[in-house]
């Protein structure tokens, strides 16, 4: 027994920490939410728990992804810590709904909250310039719909500028990276418009776009917006917050641009339209100044007549009365 080291509280937390910090300085924990409490609205505390275990957690408000409540299984990423005064707990920096069910609720619960603020109504949408000249672009360099929409974009139209922010669209960082560029574009004064986009994915992949504090940035963006999530069937609170959704990367290219070719036939047609409108009102008109022609030459024609025969009469009636 004597050989066994003997530590002061104070020292036997220190190494605790100091073990956790090298073998587990971070860990992600999967479990069912219980006891989710919020106090003086800037501390959070909950447990996840199993069947055979709870665990406690600790941390920020600012770190969760929207409302959540007891009885959602969550994915918890943290730092497990032992305190002074508290005991084990884990110092958690992210927390993400798991499964069908429990992203449908989060989803629920938030949209039923920022409905409430007005986030979704139509009279906050703004009007997109079309075409858009100078985009900014939030997706990341390695995906498809990275490419499907710059694709898209210089098959149809030429002049665009486009800055790209390269984030990840999926992972524990992706919805800080994704918030970041949108912040960073918005100061921009240079650009039309905003354009997030990800290509399809299961319901974990897409559940960053309907966490807080993304459909907030979209929402919040000085610079009007324009969300394109998975595919047409998948709609985010992202894409409900943007000025405009589209259905897929590819049609937030179209929504953007028109295509050349349509635009040149449109205007060869129209030119033909007015060519003929025109060769048709000079018609009308040569034909009505035809006419006038006509009538005033037989009124002009009308008048000598009389003026001859007034001139006749009173030439006849001279000779009448010369003496």
């Amino acid at each position: 027994m004597d050989s066994l080291p003997a530590f002061s509280p104070s020292d036997f937390v220190a190494s605790i920490n100091q073990t956790f910090e090298y073998a587990y300085p971070q860990v992600a924990v999967v479990g069912e939410l219980a006891n989710f409490k919020v106090s003086k609205n800037k501390w959070v505390y909950f447990d996840l728990k199993d069947e055979g275990a709870s665990v406690k957690f600790f941390g920020s408000v600012y770190h969760l992804p929207g409302p959540i409540e007891d009885g959602m299984v969550v994915r918890v990423v943290g730092a497990p810590r032992m305190s002074p005064l508290y005991g084990f707990s884990v110092s958690f920096s992210l927390i993400q709904p798991v499964g069908e069910g429990s992203l449908k609720r989060a989803a629920d619960l938030l949209r039923a909250k920022l409905e409430q603020e007005g986030l979704f109504a139509p009279e906050r949408k703004r009007i997109i310039p079309f075409p858009a000249r100078r985009i900014g672009l939030v997706t990341s360099k390695e995906s498809a719909a990275y490419r499907d929409f710059l694709k898209v974009i210089g098959e149809r139209w030429q002049d665009v500028f486009i800055v790209h922010a390269n984030v990840g669209v999926q992972g524990d960082s992706a919805a800080a990276e994704i918030v970041a560029a949108i912040r960073l574009l918005g100061q921009r004064m240079d650009l039309d418009v905003i354009v997030v986009i990800r290509g399809g994915g299961s319901a974990d992949d897409l559940a960053i776009f309907s966490t807080e504090r993304v459909v907030r940035a979209v929402a919040g963006s000085r610079v009007p917006t324009l969300v394109a999530v998975g595919h047409e069937r998948d709609v985010s609170l992202a894409e409900l917050a943007a000025d405009q959704r589209g259905s897929t990367p590819s049609n937030a290219a179209e929504l953007l641009v028109p295509e050349l070719q349509a635009v040149s036939r449109s205007l060869t047609d129209t030119a033909r339209l007015a060519d003929s409108l025109l060769s048709g009102a000079v018609q009308v008109q040569t034909t009505r100044l035809a006419a006038q022609r006509t009538s005033v030459m037989a009124r002009v024609h009308s008048v000598v007549a009389q003026a001859e025969s007034v001139l006749d009469a009173q030439r006849q009636q001279v000779e009448l009365l010369n003496p």
